[in-house]
């Protein structure tokens, strides 16, 4: 069974996850009604989604 011989360093664990940290999400403006939404995803607050009218207003 394979076992590492040494342990790891600290910079070497470091290195390792230095691209693992979140990213900020992808946001996009309603071309409706420009608020700040994430990409693919149906406006929240006018329904429109690529154009269409997909979710009508509460």
């Amino acid at each position: 069974m394979a076992v590492p011989k040494r342990r790891q360093s600290n910079s070497r664990t470091g290195m390792r996850r230095a691209h693992d940290a979140k990213t900020a999400k992808q946001l996009a403006s309603c071309p409706k009604c420009s608020t700040q939404i994430p990409t693919h995803v149906v406006c929240p607050n006018c329904g429109y989604y690529m154009g269409r009218k997909v979710v009508d207003e509460q």
